[in-house]
């Protein structure tokens, strides 16, 4: 199994249960690995069948600027969601930080895997 890897995607917005992190967006920071096949795409070198990083990085900002969740363990989800609707991702890693959401603490943030069969 191959891995394309999406590192340090940052979005601002709403995310956390206190008043103050409702009040005005905030930073998040994604990272994404998106378990497919990669071998077929590999040996055409052919962009139009390898999974297109971009579109999926601009779905996810979106998502993350929009969905206005309370929890990481929530937004990681639905950003697993979004990776797992492309039919050549089996699996995927995904982790979501909130830097600065706690004193003394670089980020915090949770680290989710989902596959296609359980999704």
């Amino acid at each position: 199994m191959d891995k394309v890897i999406i590192k340090d995607i940052l979005a601002r917005g709403i995310l956390g249960i206190h008043d103050w992190e409702r009040e005005k967006p905030q930073d998040i920071l994604i990272n994404i690995v998106l378990f497919t096949e990669e071998r077929k795409q590999a040996a055409s070198d052919d962009i139009a069948e390898c999974i297109d990083y971009s579109a999926v990085t601009k779905q996810v900002i979106r998502h993350a600027e929009s969905a206005r969740r309370f929890t990481v363990e929530a937004l990681a989800e639905d950003i697993a969601d979004i990776c797992l609707a492309d039919k050549r991702v089996l699996k995927t890693t995904v982790r979501v930080e909130k830097p600065g959401a706690v004193r003394f603490a670089q980020s915090v943030g949770v680290e989710i895997e989902r596959s296609r069969e359980l999704a």
